[in-house]
């Protein structure tokens, strides 16, 4: 299951959150782990070099893309390859909203449609769609034309 997706700034605040299958009471801890964990080890890490990291059985993986830190986090089926295919749709998608690796500017400006794209890269704790061309039309807000 991808237990979390979560993107922040720069300084460590939290942009957007998804958590699936964590109780609330955890969700705190998980946010400060994931901002601490970005603060220590993303400085000088060029855009979309990915990092792994393991905490209480779970795995995480995390990378940074213009001025955003990406945290997608997960267990059991979801190991360090299939969140490193997460985070590559992911990026792709706020590359495809924003036109380039997005300031934090940009991404607040773009926070609808990266909500939406969020929401369709993952259900429920599944990694959904993978393919950028789907996402974009999904996103839309028009009725699906194919079937």
């Amino acid at each position: 299951m991808l237990l979390a997706v979560l993107i922040a700034n720069s300084e460590g605040n939290i942009l957007v959150e998804r958590f699936n299958g964590v109780p609330p009471e955890e969700r705190l801890h998980w946010r400060s782990f994931l901002v601490k964990l970005g603060a220590d080890n993303l400085r000088g890490v060029k855009n979309e070099e990915l990092l792994v990291a393991n905490h209480k059985s779970v795995y995480i993986v995390y990378t940074v893309l213009g001025d955003v830190s990406i945290f997608v986090v997960g267990k059991d089926e979801y190991d360090e390859l299939a969140l490193a295919e997460a985070i590559f749709v992911i990026t792709a998608a706020l590359k495809d909203v924003c036109g380039k690796p997005p300031t934090e500017r940009l991404f607040l400006d773009k926070y609808g449609k990266i909500c939406l794209c969020l929401d369709e890269i993952v259900w429920k704790g599944m990694l959904e769609n993978t393919d950028k061309d789907r996402i974009k039309r999904l996103i839309r807000l028009k009725p699906p034309t194919e079937f």
